[in-house]
């Protein structure tokens, strides 16, 4: 008698899990990355001290301001180690397609581009995303499943490797594969 009553608070408990997992819809988080940081305390790298205030040598060369743009004041520590080894930091700034890579885009679009690609993968990610997170919530540990999610879309370097070489295609070495 007790064991039936056991067994039966198991499968109602069970199947109330279930259900809880199944539910959600609209609201439910779709994240697949557990990065969180559940401290509550002050994340001390996002605190970058501005550089000093000074006047500008000619205040008609000031760039328009711009919400979201940039500040004069700004660290950018990368152009700032260029700068300090005698490289030119104007260059991490992208100015469009080089002279370099013009062959290359040129045959990259050849068949045309999609003006609204980003917006379009955006969607279909973010569906994709919705059906892979279906049963996160029945986890009980909290694990990253961004991997696991992704891995059908995902290539083996070192397959793709040997491929490249028995077709004749000049490879860099690779690291081995553990």
């Amino acid at each position: 008698m007790r064991t039936a009553r056991v067994t039966h608070i198991g499968i109602g408990l069970g199947l109330a899990l279930l259900l809880s997992a199944c539910g959600g819809g609209e609201g439910r988080d779709i994240k697949l990355r557990n990065l969180s940081n559940n401290s509550g305390g002050p994340n001390e790298f996002a605190v970058i001290p501005g550089k000093p205030l000074q006047a500008p040598a000619d205040f008609a060369a000031l760039p328009e301001p711009t919400p979201g743009a940039g500040n004069i004041t700004d660290q950018n520590p990368k152009a700032d180690a260029v700068a300090a080894l005698g490289g030119n930091s104007a260059r991490l700034t992208p100015a469009g397609v080089t002279a370099s890579d013009t062959a290359l885009t040129r045959h990259a679009t050849r068949f045309g581009t999609q003006s609204n690609i980003r917006q379009t993968l955006a969607v279909e990610d973010e569906e994709y995303r919705r059906r892979k997170s279906r049963f996160t919530k029945l986890k009980i540990v909290k694990v990253d499943r961004y991997r696991e999610a992704y891995k059908p879309m995902s290539l083996d370097p070192q397959a793709e490797m040997e491929r490249f070489r028995r077709l004749g295609v000049d490879t860099p070495s690779a690291p081995p594969n553990n």
